[in-house]
This record gives C-alpha cells, sequence and structure tokens, in this order.
C-alpha cells in the first residue's frame, strides 16, 4: 500500500509534456495535410493516442500536447477525444501550440519547444516533468520511469531500447552507459552507433522520452536559449552538454503489462507504418490492442457497425484475417489480410488484400488492390488495378516504396485536398 502512495505521489507531482509538432517528412504524402502525431493507425486511432493512453493509464493526468506543423487535425482529434478531464481536479489534457511566447520564432527544435512553454510548465508547479515524444506507436507504465529517476538521485532520465545497429543508424540517439545505467557517451543520429558491451549487433537507442527535475530543466534551457550555436535540440544539443557533470541515467524500456514482450514501433516511414498495421492482423499480435489491462482510448464518431451483404457465389461480401471498423460495408466484396478504418465502401467484384485503406475510402466495383497504403477519403475508380504493377502504379502518379507498398491519395487521384 506504501508503495502504491509512492508511485502516486509520484505520478501527482509530475507534468507531461507530449512533443506532437513533427511533419513525418519520410512518410511523404501521407503527412502533407496531417502531422505524424495525427496519422490514423490500427483501425480506429490516431497515432497521438497512444502517448496519451500511456500518460493516464500510468496516472499522470496533466498532460501538454505540443503542436506545430499543420496541426488542424490533430487538435480537432485532442480536443474531440481527450478534452473532457477536469482542471479543478488537478488533471488537463492542454494543446499548446505554437505561439511565439518566448520570441517572435515558431518552435525551433524539441528543446526550444518546451522553452517557449516553460511559464506554463512553472504555472503548474512539478517536482517532475516528463517530455515525450508524440509520434511512436507503444505501451508503457510511465510510473516505473518516475519511480526509477526519483530513487536513482538522476537530474534526467532518459527511457531506451536496445535496437539493431542497422535500424538504428542515421535515425536514432545512441547512448553508452556505466553499469549503474548512468549515461557516459550520447550521440544524436550517428551513422556507425556504437554496439553494446558484449552484444555487438545491437546499440542503446533513446525513445525520446524523458523525466527531469523540474528546475534543472529550466536551468538548462535557459542555458540553451543563450547558446547561439545551438540546434535547440535535446539529442544534438541538451543531452551531450550535461553528462559530463550531471546525473544523466538510462531506463531501459519494458511493457505496461507483466509477461508480455515490450513493444514499441517507429512508424516514420511508409514501409513501416504499413508493416505495423500489418502486425496487427496476427491471432496474437504483439500489440494486442483488444487488451483492457492497458486500453488505447481515442475519440471515435457515433457509427453504425460493420456490414457484409451478398453471399452468391461470385459476389459475396466477405472479410477473412482483417480488421474491419465501423461504418464500413463490404458489398459482394473480399477483403483478406487489411485493415479498414471507419466507413470504408469495398463494392461488388472488387477484391483487396495486404493493404491498409484509411477512413471514408470507397472501392468501387472490379478493383484488384493489393500491398498498397489508400488515404482518407480516396475513390478508386471501377475497374483500377493498384499494388500489381510498379511501373503502372508510377505511370499513374502514385508512390512506390523501398518495399514495394503503393500509396495512394486523393490528390494523387485528382480528388480535392485538405485538412483531416
Amino acid at each position: 500500500m506504501s508503495n502504491v502512495r509512492y508511485i502516486s505521489n509520484l505520478t501527482r507531482d509530475t507534468y507531461a509534456l507530449i512533443l506532437a509538432g513533427g511533419r513525418g517528412s519520410r512518410l511523404h504524402e501521407l503527412t502533407d495535410w496531417r502531422a505524424k502525431p495525427a496519422l490514423y493507425f490500427g483501425g480506429k486511432f490516431r497515432i497521438i493516442d497512444f502517448p496519451l493512453s500511456n500518460c493516464i493509464n500510468s496516472g499522470i493526468r496533466r498532460v501538454g500536447v505540443v503542436t506545430q506543423y499543420k496541426s488542424h487535425s490533430l487538435i480537432r482529434h485532442v480536443s474531440r477525444g481527450w478534452g473532457h478531464f477536469k482542471k479543478e481536479l488537478g488533471e488537463s489534457v492542454e494543446i499548446l501550440p505554437a505561439s511565439q511566447q518566448t520570441s517572435g520564432n515558431w518552435y525551433e527544435g524539441t528543446a526550444d519547444a518546451v522553452f517557449q512553454n516553460i511559464d506554463i510548465i512553472r504555472h503548474e508547479i512539478p517536482k517532475y516533468v516528463m517530455i515525450l515524444s508524440g509520434d511512436h506507436v507503444y505501451r508503457m507504465d510511465y510510473a516505473g520511469l518516475l519511480a526509477a529517476h526519483a530513487e536513482s538521485g538522476a537530474d534526467m532520465t532518459v527511457c531506451c531500447l536496445e535496437t539493431p545497429i542497422p535500424e538504428a543508424a542515421g535515425a536514432f540517439g545512441v547512448m553508452e552507459v556505466d553499469e549503474d545505467k548512468r549515461v557516459i557517451g550520447f550521440e544524436e543520429k550517428p551513422e556507425l552507433p556504437k554496439s553494446i558491451p558484449g552484444n555487438e549487433e545491437f546499440c542503446l537507442a533513446s525513445m525520446g522520452n524523458y523525466v527531469f527535475n523540474t528546475k534543472f530543466l529550466f536551468d538548462q534551457l535557459r542555458k540553451d536559449a543563450d547558446n547561439e550555436n545551438s540546434d535547440r535540440d535535446f539529442g544534438k544539443d541538451i543531452i551531450p552538454a550535461i553528462i559530463k557533470d550531471a546525473n544523466v541515467f538510462a531506463f531501459p524500456f519494458t511493457s505496461a503489462v507483466p509477461d508480455e514482450p515490450a513493444y514499441w514501433r517507429d512508424v516514420g516511414t511508409l514501409d513501416s507504418f504499413f508493416q505495423a498495421n500489418m502486425e496487427l492482423l496476427s491471432p496474437t499480435p504483439a500489440l494486442n490492442l483488444y487488451d483492457a489491462k492497458w486500453p488505447i482510448w481515442t475519440y471515435q464518431e457515433q457509427l453504425p457497425p460493420a456490414k457484409f451483404v451478398f453471399d452468391d457465389d461470385d459476389r459475396r461480401g466477405m472479410a477473412v484475417d482483417s480488421i474491419v471498423s465501423g461504418g464500413c460495408i463490404i458489398s459482394g466484396a473480399k477483403v483478406k489480410r487489411s485493415v479498414l478504418f471507419d466507413e470504408v465502401r469495398v463494392c461488388s467484384y472488387s477484391f483487396v488484400k495486404d493493404s491498409v485503406l484509411l477512413p471514408d475510402v470507397v472501392v468501387l466495383k472490379n478493383c484488384r488492390i493489393q500491398n498498397a497504403i489508400i488515404d482518407r477519403g480516396c475513390v478508386i475508380p471501377e475497374g483500377m488495378e493498384i499494388g500489381y504493377s510498379r511501373e503502372q502504379d508510377l505511370a499513374r502518379g502514385f508512390r512506390v516504396s523501398e518495399k514495394g507498398i503503393t500509396l495512394v491519395t486523393r490528390k494523387m487521384l485528382g480528388l480535392p485536398v485538405g485538412y483531416e
């Protein structure tokens, strides 16, 4: 009981800041009209729902969401799905758009995004500030991270995970630690990451999640703001500058659910986004969205159930090994190994397999689609084939990824585009 109260006090004394202003340029046209944290995932969620759910499930009820790049759909989603918390009860999920509070500039880096909101954080009077990346898919109990931070006497704690060196190269910050997990070296996105001693194939990568003692954080942010040569970034500037003199510790990432393997995905490319969605179709996926022990919360519209119609031999509405969300109608068509978001329509004699269809997609008659990501609101013309010929897809103006996944957006189809 005393341990529960100890954790409760830690979470109550914490203010979480989710950095959700990133563009996600490696997702190409998928983020032309939305920030990466607003991107859809898993049939009904958006990526921002994962760090927000982790906060709420961990007992952290004071959260700020920092936005910047094309944030309309993100702000709308957070307002609708996460705006019901009561400030009078010491809980809130607040949106913090770039508002040039400390200068005439927009957010210039991750550290600057926090620095420009320093007065808002100070008003909350937290003992600890937790800074979280808003564009990764994972489930994590932050209470364990907070407890480790408090017990180690750290000024800063960096959440990390063992990552294959080829995957980390040029993509993640990489740490070196001593036997006590104190950080003794840090490189931001090195091309040749240093391996873990005794494990030459893996390195220790930063997840972009940090815990700071509040006063220490404010001091470092002010120093960084005064440094004209800084890129205003935690990985490039803050961490390398403090590891020699401050107590900076690493915390290994663990699953929020006991006895389950840790799951974390950076869905920052078309191929990784596609693969992470496809993994959910496994009978026992590594990320179990049906586990009530650690629910992922979101905003969802009031929609009718999915419907499957017609039962003729050549015109049977059916879906196998698939996720089919509310409002979908599979009308005399076949869907196999695919993720269908809200209100997707697949019309007679069409066949969709190994694909991700975002909300409001309409697939007209006699289409064949495979290995594809179809963006929200696309209407696929009758008889069109997608994913069967790389040359044909490219000739139509579609994008084809390194691993052969075809991306189709409304603009590529000549349809109106806009916020979503």
